[in-house]
């Protein structure tokens, strides 16, 4: 089941404060990037976040979880706490890296 428009706006909305969010669909799934930088894998409307050092403690609780088969497990972000939602975004967006640059096709 792929995510409703209804789930990814929320997300989108919840996540603005921490600059600017767009999103790209994929494979009937979304990619929301936070600041030019993926953060958040939004499949069948829960929305996951990578597995780092960095977000561990704070996500001690939190449910994980395979956005699709063959992903590597994630945690699943619940949506009830902003603060925490916001700040377990903001650490993300600090370790992650820009995606590279695509190659022009000659």
């Amino acid at each position: 089941m792929a995510c409703s428009a209804e789930f990814i706006e929320f997300v989108c909305e919840f996540i603005a404060p921490l600059g600017k969010v767009h999103i790209r669909k994929m494979m009937g799934d979304y990619v929301v990037y936070l600041n030019e930088k993926c953060v958040i894998t939004a499949c069948d409307n829960n929305a996951f976040v990578k597995k780092l050092p960095c977000i561990e403690a704070m996500m001690a609780d939190a449910e994980c979880g395979s956005p699709y088969p063959g992903a590597k497990e994630a945690y699943i972000l619940e949506f009830s706490d902003k603060n925490k939602v916001l700040k377990v975004i903001e650490t993300l967006w600090n370790e992650l890296p820009y995606p590279k640059p695509r190659t022009k096709k000659k």
